[in-house]
C-alpha cells in the first residue's frame, strides 16, 4: 500500500511540472508574434509615407512583398501556438481522466480502510487483534502494522484532497486554455484576411510598375551597366592588392598568383558558396588572418551598413513580377533614408576608393573578405585608412525615387557571397 502511495505522489509531481516546461515555448512564439507585428506595422506606415511622396516603385513592391512574407510568417506562428494549445488540451484530458480514476481508486480503497478501521475502533477490538497473535515477534510485527496502518490512512486522507484541488486546477486550467485558443483563432482569421488584402495591394503595385516598364526598365539597364563597371573596379583592386603583396597579403610571385587563382575559379564551380571554405587560398600575414577568422565568426553578427534600410533588390538573380525585366545582384540593393550616413560593418583597411557612373565607393578589406559600399553622394575615408566596425566611411546617394539607396557586396577573394546571410536579422 505505501508503495502505490508513492507512486501516486510520484505521478502528481510530474503532472504538476509538464505545464511549467510546455509554458516557456508558448511564452515563445507569443514574443515573437509581438516582433512580426511590429516588423510588420513599421513597413506598413514607411509603405504609407513613400506612397505619398512617389509613384509606385521598385522599393514600394519589396515592402509589399517582405509584408506579405512577414504575414506569411505571421500566420505561420499562430499555427504553432493553436497547435501547442491543442497538444495542452489533449494532454490535459489525458491527466485529468487519468486524476479523475486515480481520485476513484484512492476513494474505494480509502473506504475499504475506513470499515476496518471501525473495526478495530475499540480497545477490546484492538487487545483481541494484539492478544489473537501466536508469538510475542508476531504481536510486536501487528503493532508495527497497525501503527503504519495509521500513518498510510492519514496520507491517503491528505492525497486524495491533494488530487481533488489538483484535478479541479487541470479543469480550470483546460477551461483557461480553450478560451486562449478560441482568441487565438480569431487572430489567426485577421491574419489570413490580412493576407488577402496585401495580395491584392501586391497586384496594384504591380500593375502600377507595369504601366512604368519602360521607365523601370531603363533604370535596371543603368543599374546593370554600373554593377559591370563596378565588378571591374573591384577585381581590379583585388588584383592590384594580390600582386603588390600590401594590405596584410604575403608577396608572391605571378605564376604563383595565377595559380591560386584557377584554384578559386574550381572552388567556384565545385560549389554554390565559398564562405565556409578553409581561409587559406590566398596567402595572409598572421595579423590579416586573424582577422578574416573574427569576421567569418561573425557571420550572422554583422551590423546594416545604414541605420534604417530595406533589402530592394536581392543578392543573386531577380525578376520584377509581370515584367521581362530580369538581372543579376552582386551584392543587395538598400533602401535607406535620404542622406544617410554609411557605416563599416566591420573592422578593416580601405582598399580602395574609386568612382563608378558619377558615384563614389568604397572597397573595405578583412583578411581575405571584402565588403564594398558603393553609390555613395561622398566620402569620409582614404586609401590603406586603418578603420573600425561602426565608422562612417560616407553618404548615401538618393535614387531616382528621392529616397537613400546603396549597393552593399561582400565577397570571399573574387566570389561574391549574399550579403544577407551575414547581417543581423530585423
Amino acid at each position: 500500500m505505501l508503495k502505490w502511495m508513492a507512486t501516486s505522489l510520484a505521478a502528481l509531481t510530474i503532472a504538476v511540472s509538464l505545464p511549467a516546461q510546455q509554458s516557456g515555448r508558448s511564452e515563445d512564439l507569443k514574443h515573437q508574434q509581438i516582433e512580426i507585428q511590429r516588423e510588420i506595422d513599421e513597413l506598413k506606415s514607411s509603405l504609407t509615407d513613400s506612397k505619398k511622396r512617389t509613384r509606385a516603385s521598385i522599393r514600394q513592391l519589396e515592402m509589399v512583398q517582405e509584408k506579405l512574407r512577414l504575414r506569411e510568417k505571421a500566420i505561420s506562428n499562430i499555427n504553432q501556438q493553436i497547435d501547442r494549445l491543442e497538444g495542452n488540451i489533449d494532454r490535459s484530458k489525458m491527466e485529468i481522466d487519468s486524476l479523475d480514476t486515480r481520485l476513484d481508486t484512492m476513494k474505494a480503497q480509502y473506504a475499504r480502510n475506513m470499515v476496518a478501521a471501525y473495526k478495530l475502533r475499540t480497545n477490546y477490538g484492538f487487545l483481541n487483534f494484539m492478544l489473537s497473535a501466536r508469538s510475542f515477534n508476531e504481536a510486536f510485527k501487528r503493532i508495527q502494522y497497525f501503527r503504519a496502518y495509521h500513518d498510510y490512512c492519514e496520507e491517503q486522507e491528505v492525497t486524495i484532497k491533494k488530487t481533488q484541488k489538483l484535478l479541479a486546477g487541470k479543469i480550470n486550467g483546460l477551461q483557461s486554455t480553450r478560451r486562449e485558443k478560441d482568441e487565438v483563432v480569431k487572430k489567426q482569421v485577421v491574419q489570413k484576411k490580412e493576407l488577402e488584402e496585401e495580395k491584392k495591394e501586391k497586384n496594384e503595385v504591380v500593375r502600377s510598375l507595369k504601366t512604368r516598364e519602360q521607365e523601370i526598365s531603363k533604370e535596371l539597364t543603368a543599374k546593370k551597366k554600373a554593377d559591370r563597371q563596378l565588378g571591374f573596379a573591384i577585381q581590379n583592386a583585388i588584383s592590384a592588392d594580390f600582386y603588390t603583396g600590401t594590405g596584410g597579403r604575403r608577396k608572391s610571385t605571378t605564376k604563383k598568383a595565377k595559380t591560386t587563382t584557377k584554384k578559386v575559379t574550381k572552388k567556384k564551380v565545385k560549389g554554390k558558396n565559398n564562405d565556409d571554405d578553409d581561409d587559406n587560398d590566398l596567402a595572409l600575414t598572421p595579423e590579416a588572418k586573424l582577422l578574416s577568422g573574427n569576421f567569418k565568426n561573425n557571420k550572422g553578427k554583422l551590423p546594416w551598413p545604414v541605420e534604417k534600410a530595406l533589402i530592394k533588390i536581392h543578392f543573386g538573380p531577380y525578376k520584377i513580377p509581370g515584367m521581362e525585366v530580369i538581372g543579376n545582384n552582386p551584392g543587395i540593393t538598400l533602401a535607406t533614408e535620404p542622406n544617410a550616413e554609411v557605416r563599416a560593418v566591420f573592422d578593416g583597411e580601405v582598399l580602395s576608393v574609386f568612382n563608378v557612373e558619377g558615384n563614389r565607393s568604397v572597397m573595405v578589406r578583412h583578411g581575405n573578405y571584402f565588403t564594398v559600399y558603393a553609390n555613395l553622394a561622398s566620402v569620409s575615408v582614404t586609401k590603406n585608412q586603418k578603420i573600425t566596425g561602426g565608422q562612417v566611411i560616407g553618404i548615401a546617394d538618393n535614387a531616382s525615387d528621392g529616397n537613400g539607396e546603396i549597393e552593399f557586396i561582400l565577397m570571399k577573394e573574387r566570389t561574391n557571397i549574399d550579403p544577407a546571410q551575414w547581417i543581423k536579422k530585423k
